[in-house]
């Protein structure tokens, strides 16, 4: 069946997660600790940050958790803050997180839509944030459907938001990618039933994402010769 849909993953997948994330962890940490580097430091370590280093781990919570799960994990740290009052401190300052993406993608994202191709986001941020950082990046407007941890379908791994996509589509799942860098992306789509492609621009490496993947790719611009040759290998109904 041919591919009509993608639903994309956010960080890691359409913007480089170290160069967006690790940048902005540093001053967030900062922010939380008053300026107290050591303080900094050990909140850091809670969700494997290292300060020095600017660097998250491959395990960090910050990779493939939701936002609330960051929150959480943070919580115990800033006892001055309540849960939500943290939730919306995190929020803010993503949506002011710069943005670098993985490829230029308005050009990118026009040839998918020229091509007919339904766009789908389903990240574990929040949806304010998303859609902040998709209209640093001019793009907004190309995606059909933008769904966070926080929009109603739940977070990934579990299938929620992918299978909100596919609906408001009108697609099957079998019709749709899933695009992401995570071990959570790709299980995410698999659990929907949707063919699932694994990018190389956030932490996990090649190894962690190739049995959950269908395909590996370096980024997202190689998806348009990847579909290429994918739709052209699909059999066609004898006429």
């Amino acid at each position: 069946m041919d591919i009509k849909g993608l639903c994309f993953d956010k960080d890691g997948t359409l913007f480089d997660f170290a160069a967006t994330w690790e940048a902005w962890a540093k001053a967030f940490l900062l922010r939380l600790s008053a300026g107290d580097m050591a303080t900094a430091t050990r909140i850091g370590n809670t969700i494997e940050f290292d300060m020095i280093r600017e660097k998250f781990a491959p395990t960090s919570v910050v990779i493939a958790g939701t936002a609330k799960e960051v929150a959480d994990a943070l919580l115990p740290h800033v006892p001055h803050l309540s849960p939500a009052a943290l939730l919306e401190v995190l929020n803010e300052e993503a949506e002011r997180a710069p943005q670098r993406p993985a490829v230029p993608l308005a050009p990118l994202l026009s040839e998918f839509r020229a091509q007919g191709l339904r766009l789908g986001l389903a990240t574990n941020d929040a949806e304010s944030p998303a859609r902040a950082h998709l209209a640093q990046a001019g793009v907004t407007e190309m995606f059909d459907f933008i769904a966070g941890y926080d929009s109603g379908f739940g977070g990934k791994p579990a299938p929620g938001q992918l299978l909100a996509f596919a609906a408001h589509v009108g697609l099957m799942p079998d019709q749709v990618v899933m695009v992401g860098d995570s071990t959570h992306d790709l299980q995410a789509g698999r659990a929907a039933g949707m063919t699932t492609i694994g990018v190389l621009t956030g932490p996990a490496t090649q190894d962690q994402l190739a049995g959950l993947a269908d395909a590996i790719l370096p980024d997202i611009g190689h998806l348009p010769s990847w579909l290429a040759t994918r739709n052209a290998a699909e059999p066609r109904p004898a006429s």
